[in-house]
């Protein structure tokens, strides 16, 4: 009876071990390859909106998700989340200053409305930015004025004011229509006495998705747990030795890589107390478009947690089995999941890069502005990375392996908050 006992006890014993090294098992390395090539692959034109590629790239991830075997969101009766913004273009525009035309080139303007015509001085506020001044921090605190201003630009601003004209001259996407209106000109007149300024847009409707879906939760099915990354990015850029396909590997197909293997991964373990959302977000290569209009969907009180991941392909500046939390401090998110990594040879460190504000610069921003222990891993290293918003991020720079290592600590990691043992200290609300 003893031996048999002893038998069982050795079952149990094999039984355990396997279930402890089961988890990380369940991410292959195939599959994650198999994932991050075809998102990142030529024909999917680099995933710009408004592009058949992007529809492809989301069209992959709804049968990604189907497989899986995820529900759409609540409300929803497929994976894609549909929503419209409103395209604006500059169409046609005359300015002159005191008597004189402005050359084109000397011109950007900021609006939102289909036109504008202003002569008198009495409609509009006069602001200078001198040559000593910064323009960006003018800039800054002109915007925020709300109010019709002509913005008259000294000469020697020339490479700040080329920067700001060559961003909005171009299409811009919007979600609501901003109150403001201002035209910044580029010139060397000493005071502005007398102006005429004529100018259109051309603005239309334009149809976005975000693709995403959910594992309900077992016993807290109305407590949520993100995992997110983007899906778009630049599309068909200035061609570099032939090539003008920006494939967009690390930013962010590894990313949602890793969003479609951890719902597999959970779908798999069928353990989730809380209900976890899975979301590849659309349009954030133009603002984060597509992950403000998710979080507006969101009850922001029962959202416990969101992991949002960015550009995971290469190893971190702290090495190999590393990466970076961003807004590590805001909250104790970090410290709970190195908390579940104790035994592994894998460490999350914050952020390294605070002057570049990546907290506030990516798709978490807008729950993070609410209140959700909302962060962003990566282990790019954004200071030196070459292949950074170029046509060479592709998937031949990228080591499969770091992508790996990561969504499999992600996995470890996550697990007290999706079991709804570990809830994170919320981070301040951002003032409005």
């Amino acid at each position: 009876m003893m031996k048999r006992f002893l038998s069982v006890v050795g079952f149990a014993a094999v039984l355990s071990a396997c279930s402890v090294q089961k988890p990380t098992q369940l991410v292959k390395d195939k599959d994650v390859e198999r994932i991050i090539k075809t998102l990142s692959a030529d024909d999917m034109q680099g995933r710009g909106i408004f592009t058949p590629g992007i529809d492809r790239a989301a069209s992959f991830i709804e049968a990604e998700f189907k497989a899986i075997g995820l529900k759409p969101l609540n409300g929803l009766s497929g994976f894609r989340q549909d929503f419209s913004m409103n395209r604006i273009a500059p169409a046609s525009y005359q300015i002159s200053i005191n008597g004189k035309a402005v050359e084109k080139e000397n011109v950007f303007y900021i609006s939102d409305k289909p036109s504008l015509s202003w002569s008198k001085p009495t409609e509009v506020e006069i602001q200078y930015i001198k040559a000593n001044e910064s323009f960006t921090s003018r800039y800054k605190a002109i915007m925020q004025l709300n109010k019709p201003v002509l913005v008259y630009v000294d000469e020697a601003l020339f490479s700040a004011f080329k920067r700001f004209r060559d961003h909005y001259m171009e299409e811009r996407v919007v979600g609501e229509f901003s109150p403001v209106d201002a035209v910044f000109v580029l010139g060397n007149e000493n005071s502005v006495e007398s102006f005429s300024i004529n100018l259109t847009n051309t603005i239309s409707k334009a149809p976005l998705f975000n693709v995403a879906g959910m594992l309900p939760g077992r016993s807290k099915a109305n407590e949520y747990v993100i995992f997110s990354g983007h899906y778009d990015h630049l599309g068909v850029i200035e061609a570099v030795e032939g090539d003008s396909i920006a494939n967009g590997a690390d930013d962010d197909a590894s990313g949602i890589t890793a969003v479609i293997s951890l719902a597999k991964y959970y779908k798999q373990l069928n353990n989730n107390e809380r209900t976890l959302i899975f979301a590849a977000f659309t349009a954030e290569e133009v603002g984060g478009i597509g992950s403000q209009y998710f979080s507006r969907q969101q009850n922001p009180d029962s959202v416990m947690a969101m992991f949002n991941i960015e550009m995971i392909g290469k190893d971190s500046k702290f090495g190999k089995n590393s990466a970076f939390i961003t807004g590590y401090e805001k909250s104790d998110f970090g410290q709970i999941l190195q908390k579940n990594l104790q035994g592994t040879e894998f460490k999350f460190h914050p952020d390294p890069y605070p002057e570049q504000n990546l907290f506030y610069r990516s798709d978490n921003a807008t729950l993070a502005a609410q209140g959700v222990p909302a962060h962003t891993i990566s282990t790019d290293q954004i200071d030196q990375d070459k292949f950074y918003h170029t046509v060479n991020d592709e998937l031949s720079t990228l080591d499969i392996a770091n992508i790996v290592s990561t969504i499999k600590a992600i996995a470890l990691s996550s697990r007290s908050i999706v079991a709804g043992t570990d809830t994170p200290r919320r981070i301040e609300k951002l003032k409005e």
